[in-house]
């Protein structure tokens, strides 16, 4: 994998373990000092290693990964990666998570994924990721939306549970957006918000709940204590959810996923319906955000 070349450091402080959120949340003040925070919620171990190096590499202040006991981790992620027991198959864990931690560190930047997920931001290999949420902040924008780009394995057959970093696969087309409805407004959808699909979620619908069709994800906020995250990735203050502010396009930032190619493998009512994800619009991935923006997956604005 050729990861991201940027100017931040791998974190040097030492990290910590928890027994659990509550125990996080009550001692773990260094890890929620200061911000920007990244929050790794751990399904399994598939690329759990180089998730959290990624993140730490992208320059985030803490990397977090709630994880359970089971999960090993090498020496110096041990070192530098706060580790929180945590078990992620309890019904709404992500959101009683993130929820508990935008409570404890508000005020501060958080961003959150799932292990096999990389952050991509413009311009993330000069720059890090807190001079990129500094421009944000001077915009008043207080969240920002990223897209949920799917990768997988371009030979199954290799690499049969759909991941490899080295073999590392895309569409490059078949994107797109709808005006996203408001229950308390049937004749007018919700101001500057829309529905983002494409990927392996769009292709391979019929295996995918209509639900969890969509590829927005509201990945990187200012803490607060009176917001709640949704199941749908969305939070309670509807502004948080919007992608541009009023007066001009802003930025946006992408989060290359071995998701949901991962899940729809691990299937049995899928699997076997899937030889290659591979079709006429897949394109090798290149790890790098200048093809993010060449596709238009994610947006400068006005940050050069």
């Amino acid at each position: 994998m050729a990861e991201t070349e940027t100017l931040a450091k791998p974190m040097s402080d030492a990290g910590k373990s928890y027994s659990g959120l509550e125990d996080f949340i009550a001692n773990g003040t260094r890890a929620l000092a200061k911000g920007p925070i990244a929050l790794v919620f751990c399904e399994d171990e598939v690329e759990l290693d180089t998730t959290l190096r990624h993140h730490q590499q992208l320059g985030f202040k803490s990397v977090v990964g709630f994880m359970p006991d089971g999960f090993g981790l090498p020496g110096d992620l041990v070192k530098t990666v706060h580790r929180v027991r945590y078990d992620m198959t309890v019904e709404g864990a992500l959101q009683t998570a993130v929820d508990a931690v935008s409570r404890a560190a508000a005020g501060e930047w958080l961003y959150y994924c799932y292990n096999a997920e990389y952050l991509f931001y413009p311009f993330c290999e000069t720059r890090t990721v807190g001079e990129m949420l500094a421009f944000h902040t001077e915009e008043r924008r207080d969240a920002m939306l990223t897209y949920v780009i799917d990768l997988y394995a371009g030979d199954l057959g290799r690499f049969p549970d759909a991941v490899s970093l080295d073999d590392a696969w895309l569409d490059k087309s078949g994107y797109y957006a709808l005006a996203r409805p408001d229950a308390a407004n049937h004749d007018h959808p919700k101001e500057r918000q829309l529905d983002f699909f494409g990927g392996l979620r769009w292709r391979y619908e019929e295996h995918i709940p209509a639900p969890r069709r969509k590829i927005d994800r509201v990945a990187m906020f200012r803490a607060r204590k009176d917001i709640s995250l949704r199941d749908d990735h969305t939070f309670t203050d509807e502004e948080l959810n919007t992608y541009t502010c009023p007066w001009h396009n802003n930025l946006t930032a992408a989060i290359a996923s071995f998701r949901t190619a991962k899940a729809l493998k691990r299937n049995p009512g899928s699997t076997f319906d899937i030889e290659s994800f591979r079709w006429h619009n897949s394109t090798p991935f290149e790890w790098h955000s200048r093809q993010l923006l060449d596709l238009g997956l994610m947006e400068p604005g006005q940050w050069f």
